[in-house]
């Protein structure tokens, strides 16, 4: 054998190894990088964009006869599309990655902080509240699909406590998350608009006297049991006509138990 022609050589004379043979005859459902930092720009509705950190897992499908897929080219199509990303531009970064890769299908998820400018209800005075936000995408057989996933937190007062208790009732902070499968553009914003108007009450980053009396009467005013929040939330999102699934769920973090009460409702549009 010619040791200056290796079998798989590159123009530069140094073996590609992951386009070898692979012999053990089995498919990698998902190979790639995971857990990878990297700066990004976020469009929001308001006309402007957030500059954030995002964690990406970028995979695709590895079939039998290949050893390996190309590590640097994940790397590569996030360092070209770093710039204003969103749902409709996710589509974009997944179909260069499935074409880059030679992959039948592919699969990115992107995790980031997103901030909204809120007005405290009495006061006005403005801060800045964060939400966690992944974006979900996934290529099969050419079709693309975009999942959403947006933790809203928000307040839920409890009806049983508010019923029998001569003084107050115990609310808590909780964690409502909706995971939907969408089928055309929609604002992260507008998610976390149709949680926050189910629960108790909404959440802000600063409120001076007058909003805190204002938002502590409100949730004395609209108490909800985690199973009324995913119940309200599911309502709303069954309405919805650009969302063709999802998961909701409620997380409350009692504030008289060291336990959390936990609700889900899972519903598939297409098919019910």
């Amino acid at each position: 054998m010619n040791s200056l022609n290796p079998p798989h050589a590159t123009l530069q004379g140094i073996e590609d190894v992951q386009n070898t043979p692979d012999v053990r005859h089995l498919d990698i459902n998902k190979v790639g990088i995971k857990s990878i930092r990297h700066p990004v720009i976020v469009k929001d509705k308001s006309g402007g964009a957030q500059s954030t950190v995002a964690v990406f897992d970028m995979y695709v499908h590895l079939p039998h006869n290949f050893k390996g897929t190309h590590m640097s080219r994940f790397v590569e199509i996030l360092n070209k599309n770093e710039h204003a990303i969103s749902i409709e531009s996710f589509e974009t970064i997944l179909r260069e990655m499935v074409t880059r890769l030679e992959a039948e299908s592919g699969h990115v998820e992107m995790r980031f902080p997103y901030f909204v400018n809120k007005a405290a209800p009495v006061s006005g005075v403005k801060s800045l509240l964060d939400y966690d936000v992944t974006f979900i995408g996934e290529i099969k057989n050419g079709k693309f699909d975009i999942t959403v996933k947006v933790l809203v937190p928000v307040t839920s007062l409890c009806p049983c406590s508010k019923k029998i208790s001569d003084y107050g009732a115990h609310n808590q902070r909780s964690h409502v998350t909706v995971t939907a499968l969408i089928n055309d553009f929609i604002w992260i914003e507008d998610i976390i608009g149709l949680v926050e108007k189910q629960a108790s009450c909404e959440l802000y980053g600063l409120l001076k006297r007058p909003d805190e009396k204002f938002v502590t009467e409100r949730a004395y005013d609209n108490p909800k049991f985690v199973e009324d929040m995913v119940r309200d939330v599911a309502a709303q999102l069954n309405a919805e006509k650009r969302i063709d699934a999802y998961i909701v769920e409620s997380e409350n973090f009692e504030s008289i138990h060291n336990h959390s009460a936990y609700a889900l409702i899972e519903r598939d549009k297409r098919i019910s």
